[in-house]
């Protein structure tokens, strides 16, 4: 069923959106503001379910890509995204009918709304992610048998590159990365052109409500002294994301992070509050790998949230700083994400780890 996003719900989508980012996705807060602009100049969003789509409408994903800790420093010019899919429609003869997010997390869960307020379009409720994962081909959308291209990168130069690779969505990746890198790191695109019918086949549904819905959660825990990850496991359950689990609790006390081939990549490390217990983080973008004392207690495609220890307001790999008191929590992926296919796309050794996938609530089956 569709629905009116207003402005005042902004702040809690950023909120839930950042949680479901993993660490990464891009600043909320930047996307946030980006979001209210077009609003104010143009008129509230409309969100479509998947199911309200007709098999033959036409949908563009739109989203930024690059480095995280660039985009909090390099901010868009804001015509960015609607010039890549201007570009898109133009080379393909045929205006979309919608956008869709292709991931759940940070900035990407913002600028699909930027487009819809700016050009009218409605945004479809769901992604390509269910989460933020730092390459192009790591989408549900490609997983199963969309195309990421063509596709378009727009710099804040007024320049765009279409970029054309037929079938092979890894080397689409490595040409728009190429491109972003030169645009200054960071970049807007339009991308995976599909249909109503492949959006219902491979998009994981309902993810922009849940945003919604956990970053309201989360305020209200604040706002109400409960504990936030109790709220959370409340909220999520019944939903794809079943399963929550408690990682870590402690004092940040080294976060090593450097802008590599045009990824935030490097490590956080978390000591106990109590005892010589250390979490370990490795991020690429998002949160990848989590280790306890050298034992993996979740891995990607799970989610790893780093929250602020006492509000659980989400924390963003940019914004982690030595001597912040965090949690760390698990949070149990869509089915989807967990095929044969889906973990050859993006587990763990799509990103070097030696780590094989095993299920969150399979490491921790009683909660950690």
């Amino acid at each position: 069923m569709s629905w009116t996003l207003e402005p005042a719900m902004l702040p809690d989508l950023a909120r839930g959106a950042a949680l479901l980012g993993t660490g990464g996705g891009g600043d909320p807060y930047t996307g946030r503001l980006m979001v209210e602009a077009a609003m104010a100049e143009h008129r509230p969003v409309t969100v479509l379910s998947p199911d309200e789509l007709d098999d033959g409408d036409f949908v563009i994903s739109t989203a930024m890509m690059g480095a995280p800790t660039v985009m909090v420093e390099k901010i868009p010019k804001g015509d960015e995204a609607v010039r890549a899919l201007r570009a898109l429609e133009r080379h393909l003869g045929r205006r979309a009918d919608a956008t869709i997010p292709m991931e759940c997390g940070g900035i990407n869960s913002m600028i699909p709304l930027a487009v819809a307020a700016a050009t009218g379009l409605p945004v479809i409720d769901g992604d390509g992610m269910g989460r933020a994962f730092p390459e192009l081909q790591m989408e549900t959308f490609g997983v199963y048998g969309v195309r990421a291209s063509p596709m378009v990168v727009a710099g804040d130069h007024d320049e765009s590159v279409l970029i054309d690779c037929g079938s092979d969505n890894a080397r689409v990746e490595w040409l728009a990365r190429g491109c972003c890198i030169r645009m200054g790191g960071a970049a807007l695109i339009a991308e995976y052109p599909m249909s109503g019918a492949d959006v219902k086949r491979t998009a994981i549904p309902g993810t922009l409500s849940l945003a919604l819905a956990l970053g309201r959660t989360l305020r209200e825990a604040r706002d109400s002294r409960v504990d936030p990850v109790e709220a959370l496991a409340a909220a999520l359950e019944g939903t794809l994301y079943r399963h929550v689990r408690r990682l870590f609790e402690g004092k940040v006390v080294d976060v090593e992070r450097r802008t590599v081939d045009g990824f935030t990549r490097g490590r956080i490390r978390i000591a106990a509050f109590h005892g010589p217990s250390v979490l370990e983080i490795a991020v690429q973008n998002e949160n990848l790998v989590a280790r306890r004392d050298d034992r993996v207690v979740a891995v990607v495609p799970d989610l790893i949230c780093v929250l602020e220890a006492d509000s659980g307001e989400p924390i963003t790999s940019e914004t982690l700083r030595y001597g912040q008191r965090v949690r760390v929590i698990g949070i149990s992926t869509p089915d989807l994400m967990r095929t044969p296919e889906a973990l050859a796309v993006f587990g763990p050794r799509c990103f070097g780890l030696e780590t094989p996938f095993t299920p969150l609530e399979e490491i921790l089956p009683q909660g950690g």
